[in-house]
């Protein structure tokens, strides 16, 4: 059980780890004031395999009328994505990915509404770079070199996402070998170093909690590891950039109330010092922040 013991030995632990900020920046003139304020993400699923119902956009226009009211709603980013990351969902080719997304981001993008591509292919980031996408999102880990090198070509923002794989599509069993935090500091601080020598100057880090490992399958072992790395984000924090992280749902935990679940864990994001919250549930996760800033000591 999550207690105060709990989180005073974490901070006990890593207390300069708990005072670091972080990197801040503007996209498009929107100023990222992550240290004092933290920044909301919405989501849009262009794939009918996508099983967040309230994201899925099968249309062109659905998703930009969901663009502008996230926007509306208190998301300064919408993040839109054409393939789902579920394991068992279709693969989609290029092409397929470009037809759908494209005319989303122009029109979202023509209004002023930010807009971050999550995919972990070249040629579908650089197609949407140049369509005007502010932020990449990227779920690969094969080629990032030439990512980074396309998105600083743009002046864009680059999420990193820690994978253990080729893509965020093809993952096997999590390593819980050693210290989860420490191997993910390990692997940011590398590709932190690649994305700088490209010329990226707006970088984001994502622990990657939402992705469809085989042995995190178990409710209890995968909700417990979301947990603890959320509590741990602040450790992430001392390698100078800020910390964006997809909210889980624990659907076996929350049943028909699913919708609930993402607020719940931003609660645990924030006490992690997250810097960026992707979401699916924007009022509800702002709500949640709003009122998490009322307290002071």
């Amino acid at each position: 059980m999550l207690n105060l013991e709990i989180l005073a030995q974490l901070l006990d632990t890593h207390r300069a780890a708990a005072a670091m900020n972080v990197a801040e920046f503007s996209l498009a003139g929107k100023i990222f004031s992550f240290n004092s304020r933290p920044a909301i993400m919405g989501v849009i699923n262009l794939s009918s395999d996508s099983w967040y119902r309230e994201s899925v956009c099968l249309s062109a226009e659905a998703a930009i009328r969901r663009g502008h009211v996230l926007q509306a709603q208190g998301a300064d980013i919408v993040d839109v994505g054409a393939e789902s990351t579920l394991a068992n969902a279709a693969r989609h080719s290029a092409q397929l990915q470009k037809s759908k997304m494209l005319p989303v981001i122009k029109e979202l993008r023509a209004a002023d509404v930010l807009v971050s591509v999550e995919t972990y292919s070249l040629a579908v980031a650089r197609a949407c770079l140049r369509a005007g996408a502010n932020v990449l999102n990227l779920t690969g880990t094969v080629g990032s070199g030439r990512l980074f090198t396309e998105a600083a070509a743009h002046d864009a923002a680059v999420i990193i996402c820690y994978v253990q794989g080729r893509n965020v599509r093809e993952v096997g069993n999590f390593d819980f070998r050693a210290d989860t935090v420490a191997m993910m500091y390990d692997y940011f601080a590398r590709q932190i170093e690649l994305a700088t020598r490209c010329g990226v100057k707006k970088i984001i880090i994502d622990p990657g909690l939402g992705f469809y490992y085989r042995n995190l399958q178990d409710s209890a072992v995968r909700v417990r590891h979301q947990m603890r790395v959320f509590l741990n984000t602040f450790r992430l924090r001392t390698l100078g950039f800020p910390v964006c992280h997809a909210l889980p749902h624990a659907f076996e935990y929350f049943g028909d109330e699913v919708r609930c679940a993402e607020p719940f864990f931003a609660v645990l994001a924030s006490l992690g010092r997250t810097d960026l919250f992707r979401t699916h549930e924007v009022p509800r996760v702002k709500a949640v922040l709003d009122t998490l800033a009322v307290y002071s000591p």
